[in-house]
């Protein structure tokens, strides 16, 4: 059986074959055995952001999930999301979380196998603090997942991250990417891979995956359709999950990002290639694991 991982500066095409000789672990036993999974985000007009992140995670065979969202959304999350525990942050009057009193998640965040933050945020000062806040509080084997607004504030904080670099993974689009790298991504296989290096974690962007030693492996699979919104929510999700269950960033992230670029095919085949809604992606994440043998 060949190395699914590639030499370094290498890409390597993820195929099924490639991922059916990386296989997950086992999904029998408890549900706590599968991954405890916290997702930390949610402003109160967007809390649907974090619906579909979370349904991706258990849609990809995560155990047991936690959301974290603004208080006023917290209730109506919960009763439309009865597979997860919901708690509330607090918020100011406009629904923005406030990043610097994480009391009610506490216990969560040092007991997760994964922690998701960025997801629904709206407020770059607020999603810092709530970064800088958490850090400290992560279990020392906890894997932090971080997308949407909190990538935009990450140049800033670099120092903050430095507990964290080694169990980091980002899923930024095009434009985030930029962000992290100061400037527009150009050579994709190069910038990924430098984003990867400069923040000690593996990135998923539009189809590469790129881990800090400079190993690339390239997702054929995808089409336009998934430029949609609410896609990259799933998409986060599926790492986050698959994370959870398998405790390896490179081989998560690469088996979610193929998993939902293989969902978008299977709906532009059937619906077409625009006009599939983001929620339909998690309805045909397990089919794709099941076709996989995971």
């Amino acid at each position: 059986m060949s190395d699914p991982r590639p030499e370094p500066g290498t890409p390597r095409e993820v195929t099924p074959g490639l991922l059916r000789s990386w296989p997950l672990p086992d999904a029998a036993g408890s549900k706590y055995g599968r991954g405890q999974v916290l997702i930390v985000g949610g402003a109160a007009s967007t809390p649907g952001a974090v619906q579909l992140a979370g349904l991706g995670a258990l849609r990809v065979g995560a155990g047991h999930l936690t959301l974290a969202v603004a208080s006023s959304a917290a209730v109506p999350l919960a009763v439309a999301t009865p597979e997860a525990g919901v708690v509330g942050l607090p918020q100011d009057e406009r629904g923005t979380v406030l990043g610097g009193d994480l009391d009610a998640i506490a216990d969560a965040l040092g007991s997760s196998d994964v922690v998701t933050i960025g997801v629904g945020l709206d407020h770059p000062e607020e999603t810092a603090r709530l970064i800088r806040t958490a850090i400290p509080l992560l279990g020392e084997e906890t894997w932090l997942v971080l997308d949407a607004y909190a990538l935009g504030v990450l140049p800033g904080m670099l120092d903050a991250l430095d507990p964290v670099r080694g169990r980091l993974v980002l899923t930024p689009n095009g434009q985030e990417a930029g962000r992290l790298l100061g400037r527009d991504v150009e050579d994709e296989d190069a910038d990924i891979a430098e984003i990867a290096a400069r923040y000690g974690a593996v990135v998923t962007c539009y189809g590469t995956v790129a881990d800090a030693e400079g190993r690339i492996w390239k997702v054929g699979a995808g089409n336009g359709g998934l430029a949609t919104s609410g896609s990259g929510d799933v998409l986060v999700g599926a790492v986050t999950g698959l994370l959870g269950r398998t405790g390896q960033p490179d081989q998560a992230t690469c088996w979610a990002t193929h998993v939902h670029a293989a969902a978008g095919d299977r709906l532009a085949a059937r619906i077409g290639t625009v006009g599939f809604l983001a929620r339909e992606l998690l309805d045909e994440l397990p089919v794709v694991m099941s076709e996989l043998g995971a």
